[in-house]
């Protein structure tokens, strides 16, 4: 294949793939703070609870391999990005470089995902309410649904501002929450003053405490709270910037989960110990509990108060846009396509709002498993969009260096072979998922789901067979 030849199929595919309509209001400062806050939510604040209670400090080795592995799909997501950046991304790839089915699956299926996530956030949000009111969840639940649909019928720009202070908060509280665990570990302040020290992460029980099984059952815990970190590459379609802007977003990646995730668990299970954490419970406010600061117990659980606010109105942001996606490619209602005047998909937000409203039925029938519930789900198909960007990347990487596509100007290191370790990696969490009773729930519940998406396929193929979003892009 001739350069030209490459340089027209690229172009061909770049007008294909075209998000006609947005607006690129999302500048560099915005996009790394979404970048950094779409990993600090309800996985970190609540989930850890009970995950830390199943593994004890151990839960720290957990975060940092499975970091690495989010490391390695971020990369291979900077690659395809600086390949083509669309806002369809991941469904736009698998369209590409597998096939019209997987681009279809991929697109409802991150759809999916983030109603799902809605719901948690919401269920996460309404029991941080009840730290300081005794009223039913449902009716927080409900509330904050509401809230954050109306604050999602703005422009783009203000979207991103948005977003940048509620993750400036989130971020801004954990620094603060790692110095004064520090402070009390040299300093010796607060009731916990006399008991913190390092020694709690092997000294209570080892730092295994409950066994190597008991790690390996936290990484669908671990792994949901890294979810939403692949939200930057749905950004890239309204972002000022790409080719500058999104490979210093996935540059971060490392440091963060060093700072936020890593650094932020061990300095909490320095200053208490683990057997003072329990599930349903955020690590975060108990720890403040356990250290006596009841006016520091508040602010935190305020701040993740924030944070799964802020993880469901990304949630209500990236829904829009993707049902958009499918719908520009003949795979989703026509309607879908609008746009207001400001360049928000209204009705594809609007309709998913409406199906988050079930995470209120949940809250009311199932208050207490709520959140466990929705996890499991939320996880398997928030990881079909993590294994779909690996496959992509591995065969976008085989036909670049065949000659057959452009280079990308931000290739992702040691790939394919990262890639393959993190195809690997995320295949070793869906069987541990199988394992769990409690995470079982979402392995019955995908083969529903890919039963109900090919009949939805067999039907658009079966009413326009010659449709260009049928025919396998080459």
């Amino acid at each position: 294949m001739t350069s030209m030849q490459v340089d027209k199929q690229h172009d061909s595919k770049e007008a294909a793939g075209a998000d006609e309509g947005y607006q690129r209001g999302l500048g560099a400062r915005q996009i790394q703070m979404i970048a950094i806050g779409g990993a600090i939510g309800t996985g970190l604040f609540l989930g850890a609870g009970k995950a830390i209670s199943m593994a004890g400090p151990s839960l720290i080795l957990a975060y940092a391999i499975a970091g690495l592995v989010i490391f390695f799909i971020m990369r291979a997501l900077g690659e395809l990005l600086m390949y083509r950046p669309v806002s369809g991304s991941f469904s736009e790839y698998a369209r590409e470089f597998v096939g019209p089915f997987a681009g279809f699956v991929t697109g409802w299926t991150y759809w999916l995902f983030w109603v799902v996530t809605g719901m948690t956030e919401v269920t996460a949000a309404a029991q941080y309410m009840t730290y300081w009111f005794a009223i039913p969840q449902w009716v927080s639940a409900l509330i904050f649904t509401i809230i954050l649909y109306a604050a999602n019928l703005i422009s783009v720009k203000l979207f991103g501002e948005l977003e940048f202070w509620f993750s400036m908060v989130k971020v801004t509280a954990i620094v603060g929450m790692i110095l004064i665990c520090l402070g009390i570990l040299t300093l010796g302040f607060s009731d916990a003053g006399e008991t913190a020290s390092v020694t709690h992460l092997w000294a209570d029980g080892g730092f295994f405490p409950k066994g190597i099984g008991g790690t390996l059952m936290t990484l669908q815990i671990v792994m949901f709270a890294f979810l939403a970190v692949e939200l930057v590459g749905v950004t890239a379609g309204e972002s000022k910037d790409p080719e500058k802007t999104l490979p210093k977003a996935i540059n971060t990646v490392p440091w963060r989960i060093a700072v936020f995730y890593v650094g932020a668990l061990i300095m909490i299970l320095s200053v208490v110990s683990w057997t003072n954490f329990e599930p349903g419970v955020s690590p975060f406010v108990a720890a403040f509990d356990k250290m006596g600061l009841a006016l520091g117990a508040g602010i935190v659980n305020f701040v993740v108060l924030t944070a799964a606010l802020s993880s469901c109105n990304s949630g209500m942001y990236s829904t829009g846009r993707m049902l958009r996606d499918l719908a520009l490619n003949g795979q989703g209602p026509k309607l879908f396509t609008r746009l207001t005047r400001s360049g928000t998909p209204l009705i594809g937000t609007t309709f998913s709002a409406l199906l988050m409203m079930v995470g209120v039925w949940i809250n009311y029938q199932w208050p207490g498993d709520a959140f466990n519930k929705v996890v499991s789900f939320a996880t398997i198909s928030g990881m079909w969009a993590w294994i779909m960007i690996l496959v992509c990347q591995i065969r976008y990487r085989a036909k670049a260096n065949r000659g057959e596509l452009p280079e990308s100007t931000f290739k992702a290191p040691g790939a394919p072979y990262t890639s393959w370790f993190a195809l690997l990696f995320i295949i070793m969490v869906i069987v541990m998922m199988g394992i769990d009773k409690d995470a079982r729930i979402s392995l019955y519940c995908a083969p529903l789901w890919a039963l109900i998406l090919g009949a939805s396929y067999l039907v658009l193929k079966r009413r326009n067979p010659e449709g260009a979003a049928f025919a396998k892009r080459s």
